[in-house]
């Protein structure tokens, strides 16, 4: 039996040829190229795709696992880790970050061997990138500076018996203030080779941003005798992406649409949006690299709404050519950065106190709880001479 072309068929080619919706794969299954790497010459814009998640926070760590007390806050990160993993499996040039190794461990000790060879595959092809690592993202200020290795420590050992790997990369996102003592726990003890963060006085970022000096050079505390130093990356604004672009599913968002059959197609628009937001952040930035956090707090529950517009995105915004977007990850980034041989600030001390606004420093921390503070530090000296007497006293 014959094809027969119809006026509708006819009509159909004509219209996605005029309208250039050349991104139309097999049975009308879009593809896009997210393949790009670093383009030398151009300003790279690299996309890392996070979900911030608090091992407790305004629910408790159980909660906010199962995503049960929903009315306080929808969180899932059970959700999260099954909706990453199904994302990543569809593209091998799509990337996400992980942080929290008491959430991860929940998850991963209830998957079946079969998917676990999966997420194993996803690691070791760098799809999928552990940052920081610890069992959580430590407070830096009234922290004592063992209990922050005896956590990261538990984190890595997770890591290392599943993966055989070790993270590179420090996330201390979100911590009210930072402590130059992490430079040195960070860099020496742990071995990271770069730490990123958010929050810094409101003051100083503005600062920074007139000197190109958000990327620093932070020499550690000299406290212990060290002259450890680690490249750290404060972001300009926050851990969620330039205005535009937060693409959780529940949002009111603008997508990225680019059938000519459905009505809104804006993607000149979205690519001078994105175009316009890279050159305000390359203008307060060194190099011609510029790292955009694709997350917020608990996102990701339905990675596709996140991953679907990054996929248009790289797609279109590289076909214009003015800059290159990427999928990308902190240790990609951080080895851009040292790859283009610039001279970095030098930063000796504390970022410390934090105001994010006149009149509003989130200093209380230092003195809030008092009690509560004094059972941790009791119990953590209870857990660390526990393991020691074991060890003396098993032959």
């Amino acid at each position: 039996m014959g094809t027969f072309v119809t006026p509708a068929l006819v009509f159909l080619f004509i219209f996605y040829t005029v309208c250039g919706y050349e991104a139309i794969g097999v049975n009308g299954y879009p593809k896009y190229n997210t393949g790009s790497g670093i383009v030398e010459g151009k300003l790279n814009v690299h996309l890392v795709p996070h979900s911030h998640d608090d091992v407790g926070w305004l629910k408790t760590i159980d909660q906010y696992y199962v995503g049960s007390n929903n009315s306080i806050q929808g969180a899932c990160v059970e959700n999260v880790l099954d909706s990453v993993v199904m994302s990543l499996r569809r593209d091998r040039n799509r990337k996400f970050v992980f942080a929290e190794m008491a959430f991860f461990h929940r998850w991963w000790i209830r998957q079946s061997p079969e998917i676990q060879e999966v997420v194993r595959n996803l690691v070791a092809s760098g799809q999928l990138e552990f940052v920081n690592g610890g069992w959580c993202m430590h407070d830096e200020a009234t922290c004592h500076y063992i209990d922050m290795i005896d956590q990261t420590t538990l984190g890595h050992q997770l890591i290392k018996n599943e993966f055989n790997i070790t993270p590179r990369a420090g996330w201390q996102i979100d911590p009210f203030g930072h402590s130059a003592v992490q430079a040195y726990l960070l860099g020496a003890e742990v071995g990271f080779d770069s730490v990123h963060f958010a929050r810094i006085d409101y003051q100083d970022r503005a600062k920074r941003k007139v000197d190109k000096a958000l990327e620093v050079i932070w020499r550690g505390s000299r406290t212990f005798g060290s002259s450890s130093q680690i490249f750290t990356n404060v972001f300009p604004v926050h851990y969620s992406p330039p205005n535009g672009f937060h693409f959780e599913v529940n949002d009111d968002f603008v997508p990225v649409q680019d059938d000519p059959l459905i009505f809104d197609v804006n993607v000149d628009k979205r690519v001078n949006d994105f175009i316009d937001a890279s050159i305000i952040q390359a203008n307060v930035t060194r190099t011609n690299h510029i790292m955009w956090t694709m997350g917020d707090d608990f996102q990701y529950q339905y990675a596709e709404s996140w991953f679907k517009e990054m996929d248009k995105l790289i797609h279109y915004v590289n076909k214009d050519g003015r800059v290159n977007a990427l999928y990308s990850t902190p240790s990609l980034y951080v080895d851009a950065k040292h790859a283009a041989n610039e001279s970095w600030p030098l930063k000796t001390d504390d970022f410390f106190p934090y105001a994010d606004d006149e009149n509003a420093y989130w200093t209380g921390f230092f003195t809030s709880r008092p009690a509560f503070k004094r059972y941790v530090r009791v119990l953590s000296g209870y857990y660390l001479v526990s393991p020691i007497s074991f060890f003396l006293l098993v032959p």
